[in-house]
This record gives C-alpha cells, structure tokens and sequence, in this order.
C-alpha cells in the first residue's frame, strides 16, 4: 500500500476508534426499538389486546417471556406493539419542536431589532413555565391522545430550538465568509438560504437527537397520568399505570416497562450528546 493510501486511511481508523462503546451500545438499543416499532409481528406472535384466560398474572416464562398482565395478555407483546405509540410519538413532538423552534430562532436571529426582542421574550416566557404543567395544559386544551400529547410535548420544546436556533444564526453571520458573500454582491435571502441556515442546522439537529429521549419520557408520563393512548392501545406509559395495580403481587408488569422506557431514553440521550459533542 502507498504511502498516500495509508495517509488517507489513517483518518478513517482515527474516526472507528474514537467510537465509544457505549454509542455503539445506545445505537443497538435504538434500533432494535425501532425494528419493534416498524414490525412488531416479527418479534412476537400474541396478540396485545387478547388475553389468555385463566391466564392472568403468570410469571415470565418460557411460554410468556415476560410474563402476563392481570387479563392474561403477553406482557412482552404489549412492550414490542408499544414501541410504536412511544416512538412515533416522539418523533411527531421532536418534529413539532425542530420546525417551529427553527423558525422563530431563524426569525429572530436574522432579523434581529425589535423583532428579535419580542420573539426572545416569548422563549424566555415558554422557559418560565415547568415543562409537565404546560404539557398538561396543552393537551387539556387538544384532548386526550398520544398524537395531541406528542404536540403538546412537541409545543413545549419549542423554546429550547428557539434560542438554540438564534444563537446559532447570529454566530454564523458574524462569520467571515458570510461578510464575503455579501461583499461580492450576494442578496441577504440567497446568503441567509445558502450560508446562514446550513451552517446554524448542525447543533439543532444535535438538540433534536436529545429531545428525542426526553420526549419518550415525557409522553410516557403523560401516559402514566392518563392522558395518552386510551386502553387496551399499549403504550409503555399506560403499561407502568396498569401495573402498579398489582405491584405486590406482579412486580414485573412494572420493572419490564420501566426498564425499557429507561434504556431507550438513556440510549437516545447517549447518542444526542455523542452527536452533540461532534457538532
């Protein structure tokens, strides 16, 4: 191999090495997520709204993996069909969150003035406000629903992207070559569309992969108060409810949800930062 070869592979074993473990990790856990969501019934064959009966409250099993609830229903299946309440709903808050958080800190940080003030002045009131009693709030207003609470959700991250967004924009125009695109004639929307916004995206997109996570955590808690997905949907949130109902007797209705609520948000979380840290 020539030395040029060795100096252009050099970079690319640099960049495999430099992957921690635990990224790898977090992305298996993901994906095996999102392959329960995109087609559940290839990793189990019950049925999530069927029981068994007579068949309440086994314990996990060769038969049942996991075990069942109290109306016999395969506990595993529930989490595997639940996959997709949580993540789809997820993916709706943090797209809700990304669009309309982008816009309003592209606004403000392009236009500046008192344009800026104002719209900074709503974030700053959005922050102002917990996080759980403005969701509440929000989907009161909707109604029930994972879709109305994943809005809600999405509509309380708005603030976040905001002021992420703003920064971002008013760092880049500061940047020596958006001045020499103005400075050879370039008109202020084509830099905004060419220069400004592409190069303000690569953070957002960042915060994006960590809201994803928190919004999983906080759809489940909507959907442990009762204001997510209406029985029998599963949706992990809503399975944690049902359990604590047999918390004594049936202590795994509650630890196997838990643990996958816990995984995949840690997981997301491990690879928001990770893409945070490269931004």
């Amino acid at each position: 191999m020539s030395a040029t070869a060795l100096d252009l592979a050099a970079p690319r074993r640099a960049a495999v090495r430099q992957v921690s473990p635990t990224v790898v990790l977090a992305a298996l856990v993901l994906l095996v997520a999102l392959a329960w969501a995109v087609a559940p019934g290839l990793w189990t064959a019950f049925d999530p709204a069927v029981g068994i009966p007579r068949g309440g409250l086994r314990p996990p099993s060769e038969a049942h993996v996991l075990g069942t609830d109290g109306l016999g229903r395969d506990l595993f299946a529930r989490i595997v069909y639940g996959a997709r309440e949580s993540l789809l709903g997820a993916a709706v808050a943090v797209t809700v969150g990304l669009a309309l958080g982008t816009l309003l800190g592209g606004v403000a940080g392009t236009a500046g003035g008192w344009t800026d003030a104002v719209v900074m002045r709503l974030v700053d009131t959005l922050l102002a406000i917990p996080a759980l009693l403005l969701s509440l709030s929000i989907v009161v207003l909707l109604g029930f629903g994972t879709v109305n609470i994943a809005v809600a959700v999405g509509l309380v991250s708005v603030a976040r992207f905001a002021r992420l967004a703003r920064s971002e924009v008013v760092r880049v125009r500061a940047s020596d070559y958006v001045e020499a695109a103005y400075g050879i004639g370039g008109r202020f929307l084509a830099v905004m569309w060419r220069h400004v916004l592409p190069n303000s995206l690569t953070a957002v997109l960042a915060l994006a992969a960590l809201q994803f996570g928190s919004a999983i955590l906080q759809i489940s808690t909507l959907g442990f108060l009762g204001y997510g997905a209406p029985p029998p949907t599963p949706e992990w949130g809503l399975l944690i409810a049902e359990g604590r109902n047999y918390l004594a007797r049936a202590p795994w209705l509650v630890t196997a949800p838990g643990v996958i609520v816990v995984l995949v948000v840690l997981s997301a979380e491990r690879i928001g930062r990770a893409l945070g840290s490269r931004a």
